[in-house]
């Protein structure tokens, strides 16, 4: 896979320092002082998994069954996974000024997916002040609307905390049954998915964005044009989709105004994107919102961002490439011509979760026997995608919190693939062969 110019060491050492944090934030969660109702050390590694993962699947309830300082632990781990741990450590070298080496920084750029050593600085330090600046900012809107139902000190925390979850599209919340009671507020809901289409957009373009709107960046990259148009056509195109699969459900929207109806439909269809808040009943929605939504979770966000799933510039390149090879075989988009690497590493992507989503969806069908195929195919995609949403379990927990111990780790796999991408998660796991020089004569395959 050298094509691709990747190093499998660098995505190694990128997973297995994920699952290490998980694993410390889990020996934090099973502590006495982090949580008031019993729990298992494998629960404790899954909530971990799925915060530093930006997930938000959860087998124990964050606002009941843990304290203060089990969400505060979260929360750091939410934050962590956002900005990616490499960044927090390059953060540190930089507050005691000491030298990055090449690994060091080949490592960050890896984990922010930036694409060059060119400027990697400048980027990390811009990227942070954006992320602080964005976070305070929906956390200010978020306290001054949670303060009309609760004191201040009870709503600032909450407000943090959104904002933080949101903006890192990891969709953890901190009232017992989600946001649920917020469905019809248009404060909460604009507020909260501004913030996921932020994160979800990825650091680079962000940046570039910012530089591009201050007359301070002449043009804007290819990558962000790609990245901005899509996410605008997938937000109304699955808003309207939903909207129609859902209007007359009346155990979801059916007995909701037109208003509330698009409102619950935009809402739902933003975080469908890698967020996992929900207002409506998820295990209400009817097989053909289940199934459109398990499709739309695997697209997921842009890459470099908050956002998993298999990126919808992975999508955008492959439906590029369906169109183009109808017409003169090069693939093109404004003015720009896709390469053929760019696009061989798509298709890996693209097959490559494919099989991912239906060898684990198999594995839970057959482990979890009294479920239907649907629901785990939901939860599968959601977990792979870094989604969160779920049918749940009847209560306030996710369908998997009634899973066995085998299917957990399944999806705790999923969970951590998913945040390192399915192509790195592939190179990292599987052997590198050596670069082969022979050229093989051509063949002939009929289609």
């Amino acid at each position: 896979m050298k094509q691709f110019g990747l190093d499998r060491r660098t995505f190694k050492i990128l997973l297995v320092g994920y699952i290490i944090i998980a694993l410390i934030g889990a020996v934090f969660l099973h502590s006495n002082w982090a949580h008031t109702t019993p729990i298992t050390f494998l629960d404790a590694f899954f909530t971990s998994t799925s915060a530093i993962s930006m997930t938000g699947l959860v087998v124990k309830n964050t606002a009941v069954d843990f304290t203060f300082l089990g969400q505060i632990i979260l929360l750091i781990l939410i934050q962590i996974g956002g900005l990616g741990y490499m960044s927090i450590g390059f953060f540190v070298y930089l507050l005691i000024r000491k030298k990055v080496g090449f690994s060091g920084r080949n490592l960050l750029k890896e984990s922010l997916f930036y694409p060059s050593m060119d400027g990697l600085f400048k980027f990390f330090k811009k990227v942070l002040l954006f992320i602080f600046i964005i976070e305070l900012a929906g956390a200010l809107l978020l306290t001054m609307r949670f303060a009309l139902d609760m004191d201040f000190k009870k709503a600032l925390w909450f407000g943090i905390f959104h904002s933080i979850s949101a903006f890192n599209n990891a969709g953890f919340s901190i009232f017992e049954h989600g946001i649920s009671t917020y469905k019809n507020d248009i404060a909460i809901n604009l507020i909260i998915t501004t913030l996921i289409i932020i994160g979800g957009l990825g650091y680079f373009v962000l940046v570039e964005l910012y530089f591009f709107q201050k007359k301070r960046l002449p043009n804007l990259s290819l990558h962000t044009k790609v990245v901005v148009l899509s996410t605008i056509i997938l937000i109304l195109s699955s808003t309207v989709i939903i909207l129609a699969l859902e209007y007359s459900n009346p155990k979801t929207m059916g007995n909701f105004s037109l208003f509330d109806k698009i409102l619950s439909s935009y809402f739902t269809a933003i975080n469908y994107r890698t967020a996992g808040f929900n207002t409506l009943n998820i295990n209400h929605l009817n097989d053909a919102s289940l199934f459109f939504g398990s499709l739309f979770m695997v697209i997921g966000g842009a890459p470099g961002g908050t956002a998993g799933g298999m990126k919808i510039t992975t999508v955008i390149t492959l439906l590029l490439y369906a169109y183009w090879s109808i017409r003169d075989g090069r693939v093109r988009i404004f003015g720009h011509e896709i390469s053929q690497e760019t696009i061989s590493r798509a298709f890996v992507i693209a097959i490559g979760s494919a099989v991912y989503i239906i060898v684990a969806v198999i594995l839970l069908s057959l482990l979890e026997s009294h479920f239907n195929f649907l629901p785990l195919l939901f939860e599968t995609s959601s977990a792979f995608a870094t989604v969160g949403i779920s049918v749940g379990n009847g209560k306030t927990l996710s369908l998997c919190a009634s899973f066995t111990n085998p299917s957990k780790i399944i999806i705790i796999i999923m969970m951590l693939s998913g945040r390192i991408g399915v192509f790195a998660f592939l190179l990292s796991v599987f052997k590198q062969d050596k670069a082969i020089h022979i050229r093989f004569p051509e063949g002939k395959i009929n289609l």
